[in-house]
């Protein structure tokens, strides 16, 4: 189930979906008598692709949900956790570690460090699995956050986690009732507040 989860989840990203109905375009001009209709398709295809890389137009695409919550504040007393949702990463000796988590997984890293310093004691959980390489991606995220200076007894992995519902009920048994700040990415926000 959660691998066909992830299977549908890719192909209903922008990118998968609008090159399946280009594909689809393309079909009928191949095989069917409705050229016309197969190139208005793939034309529709190929200006939606540009129009959702074109930094402007995305970016106000993203406005909304961006700015449905506002900036994490210090806020009066303790916060004993400050858990970073897993983003990607590659694994490659080759590279920095900063440079073998997504661009996303950044974001929320460096987001979480500086949550986490405002709340002295404050403990940083990661999480994230391996997927299909050899190190998970909580593991991948400890490495950068040690070498832009946490200290090793501050970070607390969540390494079997494999989607946000299984974050969720895994820092869930391992918090308890004690208080968290949650980082994920603003796109991402709504529906990790609803698993959480």
């Amino acid at each position: 189930m959660f691998a066909l989860k992830k299977i549908v989840s890719a192909f209903l990203m922008p990118l998968p979906s609008l090159l399946l109905i280009g594909f689809f375009g393309l079909m009928l001009i191949m095989f069917t008598t409705k050229r016309k209709t197969g190139c208005l398709i793939v034309l529709f295809s190929y200006v939606c692709l540009f129009l959702a890389s074109f930094q402007p137009v995305s970016s106000r695409l993203l406005a909304p949900l961006e700015r449905q919550y506002s900036a994490f504040l210090p806020a009066e007393g303790t916060v004993n956790y400050v858990m970073v949702l897993g983003g990607g990463h590659v694994v490659d000796a080759q590279i920095p570690p900063t440079s073998q988590i997504s661009r996303t997984a950044l974001m929320r890293l460096t987001e979480g460090i500086r949550v986490m310093r405002m709340y002295p004691g404050a403990k940083l959980i990661l999480s994230g699995y391996a997927a299909q390489t050899r190190l998970s991606h909580a593991r991948m995220l400890a490495k950068v956050a040690l070498s832009l200076g946490v200290a090793k007894s501050d970070i607390i992995l969540l390494e079997n986690a494999r989607d946000t519902w299984e974050e969720a009920q895994q820092a869930a048994n391992f918090i308890g009732s004690q208080k968290m700040v949650l980082v994920t990415s603003a796109s991402h926000m709504e529906r990790a507040l609803h698993e959480f």
